[in-house]
Order: structure tokens, then sequence, then C-alpha cells
């Protein structure tokens, strides 16, 4: 009995070591050349609207493929799918050391976009079914690990040209930590046994008005994360700063994502109802892109890190939420893939949306006012999530068409 409770224990610390490690190279390859960009722009003779691309590609790129994914992680298993993910990720950063032209530069984003698309998921089922009596904090743990990476990305960039890097140099080492989680995970990763794919699960999720409520709400306030790691750090240097002191705010946001992200997953731990923590985060965003918009120079660190402990804590209360509907990890992990898979396509558009705006008005005002607007909207949306109705959200409402009962345990 104790060597098996001893055995728990270290797989149970191997699971979590997993998730920092997994999830620590889910967002740097995104948001580490926020801070370099204009310099990237410059040597590749990049438009704005082709640097949108480095963020538009991927994050689209990880709404398509989440309804696919399913399928493949059922085809093929979670260990298989997540090392090739891995794989995936490390070359797209290798590759950016030889990159000469623009083209070559954005394939390096959707050859990364790919691996981070099937990796995101299988995580939420993957956590639902290690951690089952505590999916809220390590729920939080994964979301954590995405802004951090984010943040060491974004925070490295300005240091490793500094000290002699190209920008090119500078973006490849992001292959290191790659590496390191691609070995950890050939060495520790057991995926959790799953079902088959039932064929008609994804389908009868699409048949439910919750499911795309979902993706709305989750689409929207990522459309505010894609919009700052693409544009916080060019719209500071357009108003003076240095490339160091710009990366030091996607720092700010990141670390503030990360604290929101795990700390309020575990305050909301003890209630279902989740929907008082998730209008205190939408009042964090609208508070930051107000900020942004009428005082930028006033209080930066205190604009840009409010309105990421807003992101950061929406992001993993919001998974958090789509798990507490359904109680069979399958079901739930597929809810929440769905859910960011229509999420990160409406988010993919915002950072082309901000460009057209910034060309229009000669200002990147109207972009923050326009995530004000989205955070409104938000908030409405959450409204809807009252835990009682859940069974009824994805057991009635639908197509009319469907007969099938969503397997819930």
């Amino acid at each position: 009995m104790k060597h098996s409770a001893e055995q728990r224990s270290i797989s149970d610390w191997a699971g979590l070591l997993l998730i920092v490690l997994i999830g620590l190279n889910l967002r740097p390859f995104l948001v580490a050349p926020g801070p370099i960009l204009n310099t990237i722009m410059q040597d590749l003779s990049m438009s704005a609207y082709s640097a949108s691309l480095l963020t538009l590609l991927p994050m689209f790129l990880m709404g398509v493929g989440a309804f696919i994914a399913p399928v493949i992680l059922s085809r093929y298993g979670t260990r298989p799918v997540v090392l090739s993910a891995l794989t995936a990720i490390l070359t797209g950063c290798v590759f950016r050391f030889t990159v000469t032209t623009e083209v070559a530069f954005l394939l390096t984003a959707v050859l990364c976009g790919a691996g981070v698309t099937l990796i995101q998921s299988a995580m939420p089922g993957q956590i639902k079914a290690t951690f089952p009596k505590h999916i809220a904090p390590a729920t939080g743990l994964y979301s954590a690990c995405l802004m951090v990476g984010g943040a060491l990305g974004a925070y490295g960039m300005p240091h490793l040209m500094q000290i002699g890097l190209n920008w090119r140099q500078s973006l490849a080492v992001l292959a290191v930590p790659a590496l390191v989680a691609m070995l950890f995970s050939m060495r520790f990763l057991v995926a959790a046994a799953s079902k088959k794919q039932d064929g008609n699960l994804v389908k009868a999720l699409l048949c439910r008005p919750r499911t795309w409520t979902l993706m709305l709400a989750f689409g929207l306030v990522n459309s505010g994360y894609s919009t700052l790691v693409a544009w916080l750090a060019p719209f500071y240097q357009s108003l003076g700063w240095r490339q160091s002191d710009s990366a030091s705010l996607v720092v700010v946001l990141s670390v503030c994502q990360a604290i929101s992200a795990v700390g309020l997953p575990v305050l909301a731990r003890r209630s279902q109802d989740r929907r008082t923590w998730l209008f205190l985060t939408v009042v964090f965003q609208a508070v930051g892109f107000y900020g942004l918009a009428a005082w930028p120079e006033m209080l930066p660190m205190f604009w840009v890190g409010i309105c990421g402990a807003g992101l950061g804590g929406s992001f993993a209360l919001v998974i958090v939420t789509a798990l507490d509907h359904l109680e069979s990890a399958e079901s739930s992990g597929t809810l929440a893939a769905l859910m960011q898979g229509g999420g990160f396509m409406i988010a993919a558009v915002a950072p082309l949306l901000i460009a057209g705006l910034k060309d229009l008005t000669a200002s990147y005002e109207a972009g923050w006012l326009m995530h004000l607007g989205f955070v409104v909207i938000t908030g409405a949306l959450y409204l809807r999530l009252n835990p009682r109705f859940y069974p009824v959200a994805m057991d009635v409402a639908g197509c009319a068409a469907d007969r099938q009962r969503i397997p819930h345990g």
C-alpha cells in the first residue's frame, strides 16, 4: 500500500511537471516577436498587415485544427499526438534561424501553430482525467504556464539581441525549452485511458447553442490577448519607448495573466457558479482597455497589468466552466476543444482589425475602444453561464434533428 502511494505521488508530480513544461512552450513563438517586431518588419520588408499575420495565421489554425483534433486524438492517442506536436513547435523554432523571406517566416508561425493546436485540444481532457478532484487549480496552473512562457519569450528577445544575437538567432533559442519538454514527455507522458471517439459527439455538441456561446465568449476574450501580444510593444514604441522597455510591458501583461489564471480558479473552486469571478475579469479588462485608449502614458504598467489579470483569469475560468458542463473527461474535453477552436478563429482576426483601424485613424485608440466593446459583449454572454441549467443546455437545447444524448459520465 505504501509503495502504491509513493508511486501515485511520483506520478502526480510528473503530471504537474508535464503541465508546466508543455504549457511553457505554447505561447513564446507567438509573443516573442512583439518587442522586436519593428526590427523584423524592416529586415523582411513586412507591412503592418503582413505582420498581423504572424498572430492571425497560427491562431486561426488553432481554431480550425481544434475541430479536427478530437478525432486525431481518438485515433492515435494522446501520447503520440503530443510528442508530434512538440516536434512541430521545435522544428518551427529551429527554422526561424534560417528564414530570409516574409513567407518563410510566416510558415514557421503556421508550423508552430499546428503543434499548439493539437496540444491545446488534448490538455483540458487530459487534466480532467489525471486530476479529477483538482480540475480548477490544475487548469489554472496550465493557463499560468502559457502566460509565463509568453512573458519569458517576450522578455528574452531584446536582451538576447543586446548580447550580440540577431533576431533570427534569438527566436531560434526558443527551440531549447521545446526540446526539454519533448524529452520529458517521451519519458513520463502516460495518456489517460480514452474511449474511441464517438463520431456523433462533435456533431451533437455543435448542435447546442451553449457550445456557440462558449466559443464566442472565449473568442472575444482571446481577441484582446492576440491584439496585445501583436501590437502592445509596437504601440508603446510609437510613443517613443525603447524595445527593452516595451518588452517589460509584455512581461507585466503575462505575469499578471499568470497570477490571475492560477489565483481566480482557486478562489472560485468552492462554487460551481463561476459567474461572479468571470464578471470580475470583465471589469479588469474594461478598465485596462479604456486606460490604454484614454491615458496610455499616465499609468502604463497599471493598465497593462489589470488588463492581463482580466485576460488570464477569464481564459482559465472559461476552460473550467466548459469542463463543468459535462461529467465525462471525453465529452467535456471535446467541448473545451471546440470552444477553443471557434474562439481562436474569432481571436485570430483581431490583430488584422487593429492594423486596419490604425491605417484609418493613424492611432491605436480605436482598436483599444473596439476591445472595450468586446468586453461588454463578453459580460452579457457570461450572464448565461448559470450551472443550474447546464444539463438543460447540453441535453435538451439544440438541433431538432439531433436525438442523441451527449454522454455525461
